[in-house]
Parts: structure tokens; sequence; C-alpha cells
């Protein structure tokens, strides 16, 4: 029998139980209505008709007149059409009686007489009817009893049934379930000797068969490629062997996976010793290793003696993930795991003394350009003074260009120098407490003649605040102000307007400039702070070197503090800066 002809059936007999159910209940639910209907529709009726009958003589205090006999006639009537209990005839037709015989008196003695047959037959009527009601109840009562106690054990022997159906019946979808997750479960471990038996010819059979037959060819196909897995697992290692780099590979219970020659001799270590070792029980015994494995390693190179010589190696981390099998939403890996970390020590020996060849050099064509040039200063500087000689408009002219490139030379050579200064590590900082707004003021100052040639309008915001001290080179952080300035000067229109702003964040003075130019485009801002990069321009404003803005990122990350660029086209741009505040100017402000 077919799985889907075995839901049909147990579906179809939880629709007969509940259909069963029903119908016992509506029964007895009608019975009980008709039982209440009768006491309501009948006897009722005849207190309500017998009431407004006596209600009638006992306004009138017992006379009966012509309005009231009508309505008495009327209550008569009714009554007669709803007798529903034995005597309740004989009675009414008395009382009919007895109300003709008052309404024909002859005199008060017989009109006293008939309205007391009247008041005693009222009686009559009121105590055959309430008799009935009471006997009737009786028999509701106790029919309701009886379907109680029939919807009761209707209630009881459904739910019993339903109950078992409940509890077995899911047993016979979920359990192969069960049996297929488990079965699966163990196929993803690689136990392919996993077997499903399900008894039957449903289709849960057919899936066991093919289950079976499944965990067969793989496991004919996993036996086939251990050969081959063998050999790229060798062809791997070997290539990793003779890398030039070092490299360590680990797994996620930080046991050692790979261990090639070159990490062996700059850690002193031979492979064959190191490989299946806990990495952190041999770093306790190798300062190198250690060095390695720290959490958050330097990014500048690790100096170790190799090849006879000091020798430089850059090291890289390498997170290596893989799907996690235990992790599988209907079939489908949905998560990753560590599998461990590959650690690369790569040798950039050569690249480094390249690059010190070249800041050397830098240095050095920096260091002889700036006397010539200072000659040439002076030279122009006595070509202007009159008492040299007079020259005409053109030559004047020409001596402001060369004047200008003159200044423009020497500043690319300051910067050349301080960036030569920063790559080898001979950046000199005189760190003191100041006032910062001692470095805007000088800053602003060196600015000023420019802004004022241009009409720019130098706004600065704070100044009237008291703000704390900070510790910084005076000089540099003024530097990186005056070169905000200049930038902001260089891309504004005439008659525009520059804000210099200084406040207070956190533990930080923040120092930002803004300008309302044409704005950085996205893609170029965040390049700005590279060496050498420049935005392209329109050819309206003159280029500097490139490196402004990058020795501005050093000096200000050698102050320990973050140098940014805020920019949108058409809105300007907002260059900005943070100074840590002096560490006893923090504890005024928490104070405070």
């Amino acid at each position: 029998m077919k799985i889907k002809t075995k839901l049909r059936l147990g579906f179809s007999f939880l629709f007969l139980i509940i259909i069963s159910f029903g119908g016992i209940s509506m029964y007895q639910i009608n019975r009980i209505a008709e039982h209440a209907k009768v006491v309501l529709k009948d006897n009722y009726k005849s207190l309500v008709y017998v009431n407004e009958i006596r209600t009638i003589l006992d306004e009138q205090n017992g006379k009966i007149s012509s309005s009231n006999s009508a309505k008495i006639k009327i209550s008569l009537r009714l009554e007669e059409k709803n007798i529903t209990e034995n005597g309740e005839k004989l009675a009414v037709a008395t009382l009919k009686n007895a109300f003709n015989l008052a309404l024909n008196a002859a005199d008060e003695k017989e009109y006293a007489k008939s309205i007391a047959q009247m008041r005693a037959q009222l009686r009559t009527i009121d105590e055959l009817n309430m008799n009935a009601i009471v006997r009737k109840n009786t028999k509701a009562q106790q029919a309701t009893e009886k379907a109680t106690i029939y919807l009761g054990v209707t209630a009881f022997v459904s739910f019993l049934i339903l109950f078992s159906f409940i509890v077995n019946f899911p047993g016979f979808i979920a359990n192969p379930l069960r049996e297929l997750l488990d079965g699966i479960r163990e196929i993803s471990r690689k136990n392919y000797q996993q077997r499903l038996h399900f008894e039957g010819s449903d289709e849960f059979g057919e899936l066991a068969s093919a289950f079976n037959k499944m965990a067969l060819e793989l496991k004919n196909w996993d036996n086939t490629n251990v050969a081959k897995l063998k050999s790229e697992k060798k062809r791997i290692e070997t290539i990793i062997e003779q890398m030039q780099d070092a490299i360590i590979g680990a797994n996620e219970k930080q046991e050692i996976l790979f261990f090639n020659k070159v990490a062996g001799e700059l850690l002193n270590l031979a492979p064959t010793d190191a490989v299946g070792k806990d990495i952190n029980e041999l770093a306790k015994r190798n300062e190198l290793l250690q060095t390695i494995l720290l959490p958050k390693a330097s990014e500048e190179p690790l100096k170790i003696f190799a090849d006879g010589k000091e020798s430089f190696f850059l090291l890289e981390k390498r997170e290596i993930t893989a799907p996690n099998l235990d992790d599988q939403s209907e079939g489908i890996v949905t998560s990753l795991k560590s599998a461990g970390q590959v650690y690369v020590l790569k040798n950039i020996t050569k690249f480094k003394e390249l690059d010190e060849a070249k800041t050397n050099f830098i240095a050095t064509v920096s260091h002889e350009l700036k006397t010539p040039l200072s000659s040439i200063k002076m030279s122009l500087k006595l070509l202007n003074d009159e008492r040299v000689g007079n020259m005409n408009q053109e030559q004047l002219q020409l001596i402001g260009h060369i004047q200008e490139d003159s200044e423009r030379l020497l500043k690319i050579t300051g910067e050349l120098l301080d960036l030569a200064q920063v790559e080898t590590g001979n950046l000199q900082l005189n760190m003191v407490i100041s006032d910062p707004m001692d470095i805007v003021n000088i800053a602003m100052d060196a600015v000023r003649f420019q802004a004022e040639q241009k009409d720019i309008t130098l706004e600065l915001i704070g100044a009237n605040n008291q703000l704390p001290n900070v510790n910084a080179d005076v000089q540099k952080t003024a530097w990186v102000l005056v070169n905000f300035l200049s930038n902001a000067l260089r891309y504004s229109s005439i008659k525009s307007k520059i804000t210099l702003e200084v406040k207070v964040d956190t533990s930080f003075i923040e120092f930002s400039v803004r300008d309302f130019g044409k704005g950085i485009k996205e893609q170029y801002q965040k390049k700005l702070f590279d060496r050498y990069y420049q935005v392209p321009t329109d050819g309206q404003n003159k280029s500097g070197s490139g490196l402004g803005l990058a020795i501005s990122k050093d000096f200000i990350e050698a102050e320990k503090g973050r140098i940014w660029v805020e920019s949108s086209l058409g809105e300007g741009s907002r260059f900005c800066f943070t100074l840590p505040i002096a560490s006893n100017e923090i504890g005024i402000l928490v104070k405070n």
C-alpha cells in the first residue's frame, strides 16, 4: 500500500470520528432544546394569559366594565387556543361561563359569586401549568443529564481513539524519516557502511533501497579515490617544501600540519620534529614562533638574521575556512567553520634595501637642491630691489613666475625631506603641552596674506571656548593646518569663505578646515592620503607634489591622532584631524 493511500485512510478515519461525535452532540443538544421549548412555549404562555386576567380584575377592584371586559375576552380566547394540560380545558370553560354570568348578573350577590368562581378557576389553571412546568423541567433535567452522560462517554471514547491515532500515526511517517536523517548524517561523516532497513513495499522501502545503493557507490568511489588523494597531498607538500617563503600550517586544534624547509631554517626547528606537535607548546621554547602567533601581529617587517645577514620578512596570517558539514539545511551547507591557520613569512630584504636606497637618494637630492634654490631666492630678492636697477613690466612678470616656481620647488624638497625622515624612522617630534589656539593662530597667520589676495574670508569657530591643552608638536601640527588651509584656498573661488573649527571630542581636540568649493568625488577620497597621489584637476588649479596630505597623515598619526576627509560634490570639502588631550587635562574634564 502506498504512503498516499495510507495517509488518506488515516485522515478519513479522523474525519469519520469527528463527524460521528458532531452528529451525536447535535442530536442530544436538539433533545435538550425541545424539552426546554415545550416548557417555555406552552405552559409559560398560559400563565401569562391567566395573569393578565387576574391583573385586570385587581386593577378594577373586581369590577368588570365595558373597557376591561374586551381585554378579558381576548385573554380567554388566547388561553382556549393554548390548552396543554389535562383538566385545563374544563377550568377554562368554567372560567368563561363564570365571566359570562358576571356580565349578566342580576344583582350584586350573583355578581360577587361569579367573580369568586372566576378567581378560583384562575388559580386552578395556574396550578395546572405550574405543576406541568415543574414536571417538564424535571423531565428536561433528566434528559439533560442523560445527554451529558452520552456526550461525556462519546467524547471520552473519541479522545481515546484520537489520542491513540495522534501517538501512533505520526510515528509511521516520522520514524522512517528520522532513520533516514541519521543515515544521511552518517554518510556526511564518511561512514559509508550505514544502511537502512524498512519493511514493506511502500515509498519508504524504495527509499531505503536507493539509499543503500547510494552508500555502496560512495564507498566504492571513496576507495578508488584514496590513492589519488594521497598523491595530490604529496604533490602539494612538495610544492610547499620548494617555495622560497617560510610556510607553517596548523589545523583547528593548533597542531602543525606542514612545515617547510625555509621555515625550519628560520625557526631553527627540524620539520620532522614539528609536524603533529602543538604549535603553542613549541612557541614557548621559540621566541620567533611566539612572535608569529601573536593575535595582532605588527604590520612592520620582522628583522631576522638569515643568509648570514639581517633580513626582513613580512608576516601574513590567513584563516582557512571549510564548509561546516555538521550544519546543513536540506542538504545545503549554510555555514563555514575554521579549518586552521597558515602563516607565511615573505622575504622582502631586497625590496627593503631598494626602498632604503630610494629614500636615501631622495633625501640626498632634496638636501642638495635646497642650497641652489635658496641662492635663486636670494638673487630674485636682489633683482626686485630698485637699487639694483629698474625693470620693465614683462621682466617683473618673468621674475614673479620664477619666484613662484622656486617657492613651489622649495616646498616640494621640504616635503621630500620630511617624507625621508618618516620612511627611515628618523622623524623627530618635539612634543609639548600647548594651547590648541596657539597652533591655530600660527596656521592662520601663515595663510592670511594669501587669503587677502583672493579676497577670501577666514572664519574661526570655537575661539571663544575654553579648550583643554593638547600634547603635540606645535610646528608640525601647524604645518598640517597650513597645508589644509592652502589646499582650501587653492580650490576656493574669489570672495568665498573658509571656516576653521576647533572643538572638544571626548578625549581629543578636533581641528577641521572646511571650504565651499566643488568638492571631491568619492572615488578619489580614499586615496587622498596616499603618497604621490593627486586628484585630477580641470587645469584651473595648480596641482602639488601629492605629498602634503601623506606627510600630514604621518605627522598626525605619529602624535597618536587621526586624520580624515569629508566631501560631497557641489558642497565643498572638510579636512579634519584630532589630537589627544593632555593627560592632566582629561582629569579636569572628567571632574567638570
